[in-house]
């Protein structure tokens, strides 16, 4: 069984880096996504973090390919595991330094870092390991033992789509809405559980946070998705400068399980993605924080 997988190991870590690393090289959501991340923090510019981020696309690319043409060589699966080093590093850091910052491993979803994040930073680190003690092409072993193969593909495969927060809508959410059909709505939402998008939006506009971008936006809510403890609600905005006016995304987004009875004051983060540039715009467009002056008390 070890030397299946580790000859199976190179196809499925080049399918998994050929999916993260299209979508940070050639995504159009990279921008606003490398805006949530401690990038931005290490470089101090939105542009050169979502250059770091395509950079680090066409590396994922690179091994992806070399993984697929030459499984056997010992450089493409050692190249991965310190990949996967780096991966785990690098959320190490951040979450020590910004808890609250994205992830960015894919480049499709937003949310903090949590425990899938150094999962699947592990599985290419142990994914890599097996690739370089490979001794046999990926295609060599499934024309030789399919059933085998199929199985351990099968499994990588589950575990990923486990690990993925893209793919949440395509198996979590339905197991989900079977499981209310089945069994029947749960009670109202305790402490520390999902609330309805309402509640949310409610929050949000209830927030210092949502007067400050009000200037800005220009639009009801267009798009909404959680991923990982957060919800990320978008707007449609414009500002105005000396170019003249540009369409923007506002994002905001705010801890899924709160409310207006449960956090009066949330934590909001707000993020504004110019639409013709995908280029983060600084928040010296957002109007200031308003100062509440208390009123007398009554003697």
């Amino acid at each position: 069984m070890i030397p299946l997988v580790s000859n199976l190991a190179p196809l499925v870590c080049a399918a998994l880096l050929a999916t993260t690393g299209a979508a940070k090289l050639f995504g159009r959501q990279t921008a606003r996504l490398a805006a949530n991340t401690v990038l931005v923090r290490v470089f101090n510019d939105g542009r050169r973090a979502t250059l770091a981020l395509r950079v680090l696309g066409g590396v994922e690319l690179s091994l992806g390919a070399a993984l697929l043409a030459s499984p056997v060589a010992l450089l493409p699966g050692a190249g991965t595991a310190l990949l996967g080093v780096g991966f785990t590093g690098y959320l190490a850091y951040a979450k020590a330094t910004a808890p609250e910052s994205s992830c960015g491993c894919s480049a499709r979803a937003e949310g903090p870092i949590g425990a899938r994040s150094f999962t699947r930073a592990g599985l290419v680190v142990a994914g890599g390991l097996a690739a370089a003690g490979g001794d046999a092409a990926w295609w060599s072993e499934v024309s030789r033992r399919p059933g085998g193969s199929a199985l351990v593909l099968a499994a990588a495969a589950a575990m990923l789509l486990g690990l993925t927060a893209d793919l949440d809508r395509v198996w979590l959410v339905p197991l989900r809405k079977a499981r209310i059909r089945v069994f029947g709505h749960p009670l109202p939402p305790a402490s520390g559980e999902r609330v309805p998008v309402a509640a949310t939006v409610q929050l949000l506009e209830n927030s210092l946070a949502w007067q400050t971008a009000m200037p800005v936006v220009r639009s009801a809510l267009l798009d909404h998705w959680d991923d990982e403890g957060w919800r990320v609600l978008r707007y449609a905005g414009s500002y105005r400068d000396a170019r003249g006016t540009h369409p923007v995304s506002v994002l905001f987004a705010l801890d899924v399980t709160l409310t207006v009875d449960t956090a009066p004051n949330p934590a909001v983060r707000v993020s504004l993605i110019d639409e013709e540039t995908e280029e983060v715009v600084p928040s010296s467009v957002l109007a200031p924080v308003p100062v509440r002056t208390p009123l007398p008390l009554a003697t």
